[in-house]
């Protein structure tokens, strides 16, 4: 290739990325009657959310809500039964020109439950792989240099790189898997479960980190959680799947205020009221 040709390329790849920048969007996922169905079992049934720019969204429900089939329906690794899926203003199953459906998917990154790191490579082969896929025409040198960064942006100690997972903690599996969530930059994160099987103290640290990076990098953050204190925490809204849709969304205050069964029970049994004393003590502790 050429240096005009090279050019030339970047080019078209910078008015791609043009087309779905997504401080152009007040609404960064739009999904609108969603049907997700496994034989006889619909897990789904015209399910319609809205995850704004910016936010951070949690997606709480009982077990078999399908709250991981609705996160894999909206980056592409469930294909559903029915419905409409709009991400950046655009709608990947209409989208047939393979370069633009690229550039839409390194928009978002993902942390699947329990990191879901490659064994057989190192953190920072793990992280590079993602911008490999999407940036081939990078050198090691470089590729080694972001690894790095992203190994000190979650809070990881440098020689957390050359380390295999099956050397790393609990805990530093799940910033390794961040880390690599966020290896292209994205301007939407995918959170499945974050916090599950870690301490209370390792949690909390967690959902900090979660929410400076949020507010640092701009960026949506679509979170899945049991974790009553990562709500509270991290949370801007949070939407409840039950009954087949999303039977709610608003603030947590908003939650307490609705009549549904389900949500008084999540949010005012022992637990919920655990949650709610604990980070009431918090603020008023930060005021003082």
């Amino acid at each position: 290739m050429t240096g005009e040709e090279e050019q030339e390329e970047i080019r078209q790849e910078i008015a791609s990325a043009d087309a779905v920048r997504p401080e152009k969007f007040d609404i960064a996922i739009r999904v609108r009657g969603l049907v997700n169905q496994f034989g006889d079992a619909v897990i789904h049934d015209h399910l319609d959310l809205d995850v704004r720019s910016g936010e951070i969204l949690g997606v709480v429900g009982g077990s078999g809500t399908g709250k991981s089939v609705l996160m894999r329906s909206i980056v592409g690794l469930q294909t559903p039964t029915a419905g409409e899926i709009e991400v950046y203003g655009r709608t990947l199953d209409t989208i047939t020109d393979a370069e633009e459906s690229r550039d839409l998917r390194r928009r978002w990154g993902v942390m699947f439950q329990g990191g879901a790191l490659f064994s057989t490579l190192s953190v920072a082969e793990n992280i590079q792989v993602p911008l490999r896929e999407y940036y081939p025409r990078l050198d090691q040198t470089l590729l080694d240099e972001i690894a790095a960064y992203k190994v000190a942006m979650v809070g990881l100690p440098p020689d957390a790189g050359p380390k295999y997972p099956a050397e790393l903690s609990g805990g530093m599996v799940k910033r390794a898997g961040l880390a690599r969530a966020l290896a292209l930059d994205p301007a939407l994160l995918f959170l499945d479960e974050p916090t599950a099987g870690l301490d209370p103290i390792g949690a909390a640290k967690f959902d900090a980190l979660i929410r400076e990076l949020a507010d640092t990098m701009g960026l949506t953050v679509f979170l899945i959680t049991h974790d009553l204190d990562s709500l509270y925490a991290t949370c801007d809204r949070v939407a409840v799947l039950a009954e087949k849709k999303v039977i709610a969304v608003g603030t947590i205050p908003e939650l307490l205020a609705t009549e549904h069964p389900w949500i008084q029970d999540y949010f005012n049994g022992p637990r919920g009221r655990a949650a709610t004393t604990s980070h009431g003590r918090a603020a008023h502790d930060r005021k003082s």
